[in-house]
């Protein structure tokens, strides 16, 4: 049987589709299309105008959002079976390993532990992650995951990111060192 032009750029199409839906090629290209998010204009920033949220602790102690308050937080809503999420994981774990002592990371699901948990050792990752107990404040809620904020000292979201990004960059890590400061 002789192969013809169309018929072998009608397979490599085919093929290239399969990739695209297998969920490990997926996770791969989201990868290498993230790029680290931008900030919000001073402009255009909001302020959290409530921290009345409680969040159960899945893996760490259960949370009042207010003690939050006058400290740096980077929340990120997420869950084990979404591609995008599963793509920007190891950017966020990297930041996490080197700022969890100065940012307070609060990330977000609705799954049990238990899913998570073995998410979590297949992966390596021990991020502080939460249940909601709580209505979620308004400036954070979101219809689609990964949703990302970075707050900063005085309760103004300057990072709002929906869909996955490279949290691992300069860019964010020069961020987050100047809202310390």
């Amino acid at each position: 049987m002789k192969l013809n032009r169309k018929t072998i750029s009608n397979i490599i199409f085919v093929v290239l589709i399969g990739l695209l839906l297998y969920p490990p090629t997926k996770v791969y290209f989201i990868r290498l299309v993230s790029f680290a998010p931008s900030t919000i204009t001073e402009d255009k920033r909001v302020e959290l105008a409530d921290y009345n949220w409680k969040l159960k602790g899945l893996n760490t102690e259960t949370v009042d959002f207010n003690s939050l308050k006058e400290k740096v937080v980077f929340v990120n809503f997420w869950a084990t079976w979404c591609p995008p999420c599963v793509a920007e994981m190891p950017s966020i774990q990297k930041l996490y390993d080197d700022y969890k002592d100065k940012v307070a990371f609060v990330f977000i699901s609705n799954e049990d532990w238990t899913t998570i948990d073995t998410f979590y050792k297949e992966k390596g990752y021990d991020l502080p992650t939460y249940n909601i107990l709580s209505k979620v404040p308004d400036q954070l809620v979101s219809n689609s995951i990964p949703a990302t904020f970075v707050i900063d000292k005085n309760g103004t979201i300057v990072v709002d990111k929906k869909g996955p990004a490279y949290w691992n960059s300069d860019k964010i890590r020069i961020l987050l060192d100047e809202l310390l400061q």
